[in-house]
């Protein structure tokens, strides 16, 4: 094999996937990161820039630091918060939760990570289009694609393949060696996104505005059909400011308000609607250039069942792993990448790199995360179907000090509140809110507990997914009633 490990694609998930499979072998193992972009712009994720919210939990920073002894400061740590705040559609109730957070500068974080990688023995290609992953008999070997410089055909081997090549993954896409990872995403699972980064002068104050100390998530079927809209500091006056709606909610919004808005007319309107932001710019800094506004796809549903194949694992985006309830991205694939690095060394030293000895990270990644992630999923859908009336009654109503506590643990609530009282409820909507909040709960119960029986070898696995998704069937089917 020309290297011991691969990993398909620079970005902030494959970057911490290469230094934790450093930081476990002690250096031992030969480490390959192939990129599309060139050296100076690595992990690019669209030809706009490395568009993101931006955000991320101390915690989840901090899980790295503790694990694999890699720090992030200045200047790829751009701003500190206390915390998120997300706001009912009337503004009148607000929840805190994730506690302390940065604010990054995804611009250049990449290049830390280069030289920290460089620093560390990991080796890079750039200006690789991978297209197909190289397969002998029923095991990955190795990478194949187009080198743009050479324009020639490229290909590398390796005892282990790290997909983190985004969520439109072709690697994953065409895999032939297994029938157990999902290759596919329902359209349904995927919001489009959005945002601009802006220097402003100061307006109105108004802390459900804009709060230099907190990152502020505003849900409004009106303005974030589907999704939700977010204010988020970088500054005393720069933001990140965006939105992300899903498809088929945003024409739904369309056709009730007589409107032909999309994406780009939503953030506009957004950001102009917002008085506590004044005449606001595109960032012209060096450290935005090329990344002040963009667009991108972001899943919003549980991880791929199945994470590995004989030689393959998929990470990041290309496993589906931004949580479904606010498709914050970032602390999942630092989980997931820090915990990766000591399956593939265990792999690799016995000798084992097919499915069954890859299967560990599949089980330690729901251990840290993943438990929680399908009860969120069809908790998002719940939410999707609701009008802001409802929101903002049931988080006014419907909250108690239990629930802030688990969506602050990024958990799915248990609505306590509607277990214990008589609730005197107004409407034919919200009685049909309190079943549907009820219903989740109950499910969530259940997909948390079946997570934590997830099979710890393969052969399991078929029977477990299968009452899985005879479950996420149920929950959908009675979701679309309420």
């Amino acid at each position: 094999m020309d290297y011991d490990v691969i990993v398909a694609g620079g970005g902030l998930a494959g970057m911490i996937a290469a230094q934790s499979a450093s930081y476990y072998s002690n250096q031992r193992l030969s480490i390959l990161i192939v990129d599309r972009n060139q050296q100076l712009s690595v992990g690019k994720k669209t030809i706009n820039g490395w568009v993101c919210g931006d955000a991320v939990s101390k915690e989840a920073v901090d899980f790295m630091e503790g694990r694999i002894k890699v720090s992030w400061n200045k200047p790829e740590i751009e701003h500190r918060v206390k915390g998120v705040i997300a706001l009912s559609p009337d503004k009148e109730t607000s929840i805190k939760f994730d506690g302390a957070g940065y604010m990054l500068n995804r611009k250049q974080l990449p290049q830390t990570q280069y030289e920290y990688s460089k620093k560390h023995g990991i080796n890079f290609n750039f200006g690789i289009n991978l297209t197909d992953l190289l397969y002998e008999d029923q095991q990955v070997i190795g990478v194949c694609g187009y080198d743009t410089k050479s324009r020639s055909i490229y290909k590398k081997t390796a005892n282990v393949v790290i997909d983190a090549t985004g969520v439109t993954s072709p690697l994953r896409n065409g895999i032939k060696n297994t029938d157990k990872m999902e290759k596919k995403i329902n359209k349904n699972d995927i919001e489009s996104t959005g945002r601009h980064i802006m220097y402003f002068d100061k307006g109105e104050k108004d802390l459900r505005e804009f709060d230099s100390e907190y990152c502020l998530i505003h849900l409004d079927q009106d303005i974030a059909p589907g999704g939700y809209a977010w204010v988020f500091p970088k500054g005393e006056n720069k933001v990140n400011i965006g939105l992300g709606v899903e498809k088929s909610f945003l024409e739904m919004r369309n056709k009730r308000l007589h409107k032909h808005d999309n994406l780009a007319s939503l953030i506009n309107q957004y950001v102009k609607r917002n008085k506590s932001i004044k005449n606001p710019r595109l960032s012209e800094s060096p450290s935005d250039r090329s990344n002040a506004t963009g667009t991108w796809q972001v899943s919003v549903r549980r991880q791929n069942d199945c994470m590995v194949s004989n030689g393959f694992i998929i990470i990041g985006d290309s496993a589906w792993m931004p949580k479904p309830l606010d498709a914050g991205g970032i602390g999942p694939a630092i989980i997931a990448g820090t915990i990766i690095g000591k399956n593939i060394v265990e792999a690799i030293e016995s000798r084992d790199t097919t499915e069954k000895g890859l299967w560990r990270y599949n089980a330690d990644f729901i251990k840290e995360y993943g438990y929680k992630t399908a009860g969120l999923e069809i908790f998002r859908r719940l939410l999707q179907t609701l009008t802001n009336e409802q929101i903002s009654y049931g988080m006014k109503n419907f909250l108690g000090s239990s629930d802030i506590e688990a969506i602050s643990n990024g958990k799915h609530p248990d609505f306590s509140v509607l277990q214990k009282i008589n609730v005197i409820i107004k409407g034919v909507l919200n009685k049909r809110l309190i079943n549907g909040l009820r219903f989740t709960a109950k499910q969530n119960k259940w997909l948390t507990d079946h997570y934590n029986n997830y099979p710890t070898v393969p052969d399991e696995f078929y029977e477990w997914k299968k009452q899985l998704h005879k479950k996420l069937d149920e929950s959908y089917m009675t979701i679309s009633k309420y």
